[in-house]
Formats: structure tokens, sequence, C-alpha cells
């Protein structure tokens, strides 16, 4: 094993971690699952079946990342960031039947590279963040964020630029 992993984490052997990645405390990582290089999952941080979460990411204590969510080299996610994955979601069908794996239909999410997500926010499905682009704290992402954008509040508005140091620039 190359990469460091907490005794209380579980990471299934069909995921695959990237070297020098570094899972903490109550992690929970799915099979399909691909982590690269250089990351750190904090606390009770759970990577979802097949998710994709590329090199020097940082994953902050109890984000949910479920199926159907790619994060692109070097994305920050804050602490409790919550992704949801589909649109209309139901535990049963319309006849009453507990809906199975099969029946759920999952909307693809992609965070694209350098992007920033705050403390406590909440990703709708189908969303694409932009490379560089900042969420603030406590945001709820209900459309696409363009490249370097600033965006807060709910539902999240854009208030102008950032640099890659995300340092506000218009």
């Amino acid at each position: 094993m190359n990469y460091f992993r907490h005794p209380t984490a579980e990471v299934s052997d069909k995921a695959k971690i990237g070297r020098r990645t570094k899972i903490w405390h109550y992690v929970q990582i799915r099979e399909g699952a691909k982590i690269g290089s250089n990351c750190i999952l904090g606390k009770n941080v759970y990577v979802d079946a097949s998710v994709r979460i590329g090199n020097n990411c940082k994953i902050q204590n109890n984000v949910s990342i479920f199926h159907g969510v790619t994060v692109e080299d070097g994305v920050f996610v804050g602490p409790h960031v919550c992704f949801s994955n589909d649109k209309y979601p139901r535990a049963i069908n319309e006849d009453g039947t507990l809906k199975t794996a099969d029946e759920w239909e999952i909307s693809k999410t992609l965070v694209k590279e350098g992007a920033s997500i705050g403390a406590n926010s909440i990703i709708l499905p189908g969303i694409i963040i932009g490379k560089y682009a900042m969420i603030g704290a406590g945001s709820v992402v209900t459309k696409n964020v363009p490249n370097f954008s600033l965006v807060y509040g709910n539902p999240a508005k854009s208030y102008g630029k950032v640099d890659k140091s995300g340092k506000k620039i218009g």
C-alpha cells in the first residue's frame, strides 16, 4: 500500500487509491472509486461507488460525494459539503414498490480543476463547477458555475471573478 489509511477507514478492495494520499478516521470509499495521488480525505468522508477524484485534492471532514460525481485535480471541498445526484429522488416507484439500484436516475456532476467549495454547501445534481471557481460557504448551487466565478448564497449567484489564488478580481 503506497498511501496512508487510518485503521478505522473502510476502503473497498475494488477502489484505486493514488500514491501519498491520506485517508483519515472513519472514511468510507466504495467499490470502483478512483482517488488520485497526494490527496487528503478528512474524517468521516463518504466516497460512493465509481466516484472519480483527481490528484492533489483536499476533501474536508464529513463530505458526502455520491455516485456520478467527478472531481478534477487540485480541488478543495470544505467540511460538510454534500453532492446530490438524483434530480427526482424517491424511495418508491409510483406503484409503491421500493426502488432498486437500477431504477435510480443518476445525474453527472463535474467539479473542474482548482475549484473550491466552501463549508456546508450543497451541490445539486447535474452541475458543472468551472475551473478555479469559488463557491462561498453555505451555498446551494443550482446552476452551472463558470470558470473563475465567485458565487454564493441560496441559491448561489455570481458576485464577480477570482484569480487562481482565490482572490476577488472583479
